[in-house]
């Protein structure tokens, strides 16, 4: 995990992570944190095979512009970029435009490859990773989509609380781990809080890790039911859609 934190937290970053497999390595969201995360963590971009973005908002995307300047000026070569088909449009008009047009280069094809991802279609983004997006709501009227991991994992981008969701994912989906953004004090109205979590049967609390939090997140220890909390810059091992 390079950051934890929600999108105001300053003592946990951004709330980005990185997944290896099979000596391969996907960025998942880009928030303006992550340069910072990944140079603590003593990582370069370029070890980067690729990067998947969930939504818009600058605590997933804000670290993009340093990183398609690195890439082709630094590194010296075009990363992949996984993004919904929905986004591509308005993540170059209304994010990386201002910061990235220049001379020749002019469009997001310019500094990366771009992969659209369709909803609800499974696609293999690394060998042995596969990710579906399931749209999910967030903020009205912008697409944000959460992520299903080769099958068994769901890991939420930002969304309200849709607790016939989580059923519906691990009763008919098969889904066993569930890594899902949490704010802490109520009114969830973006983000799923804590006191509707706790609403989750414990058999389902039991494989829920809670993360995009904010600073506070210590003063809560305890307080979470069944759930735990994600570790920032911690390394989570996963196998068959458990940790060990």
């Amino acid at each position: 995990m390079l950051g934890t934190g929600s999108a105001f937290a300053k003592t946990f970053y951004n709330n980005n992570a990185l997944l290896e497999i099979n000596g391969r390595t996907l960025l998942l969201d880009c928030g303006i944190t992550a340069p910072r995360a990944l140079y603590e963590l003593g990582k370069t971009f370029d070890e980067m095979d690729a990067v998947l973005i969930t939504h818009i908002h600058a605590d997933h995307v804000g670290g993009l512009e340093e990183f398609a300047f690195q890439m082709k000026f630094v590194y010296r070569r075009k990363p992949i970029l996984y993004i919904a088909d929905t986004l591509i449009e308005r993540l170059w008009e209304h994010t990386l435009k201002g910061g990235l047009q220049q001379d020749e280069n002019r469009t997001l094809d310019d500094y990366f490859e771009v992969h659209p991802l369709k909803e609800n279609q499974p696609a293999e983004l690394l060998p042995g990773l596969s990710v579906e997006l399931l749209r999910t709501p967030h903020i009205p009227n912008k697409a944000s989509y959460s992520l299903l991991l080769n099958e068994t994992f769901f890991y939420s981008a930002d969304m309200v609380f849709d607790g016939e969701l989580l059923e519906r994912l691990v009763s008919e989906r098969g889904v066993s781990l569930i890594f899902h953004d949490c704010q802490l004090h109520p009114p969830g109205v973006v983000h799923a809080d804590l006191p509707n979590l706790l609403t989750l049967p414990e058999r389902i609390q039991e494989i829920v890790y809670l993360m995009h939090y904010d600073d506070n997140q210590p003063e809560f220890a305890g307080r979470t039911g069944r759930m735990k909390f994600v570790e920032q810059h911690k390394v989570y091992r996963i196998e068959n859609g458990k940790l060990v």
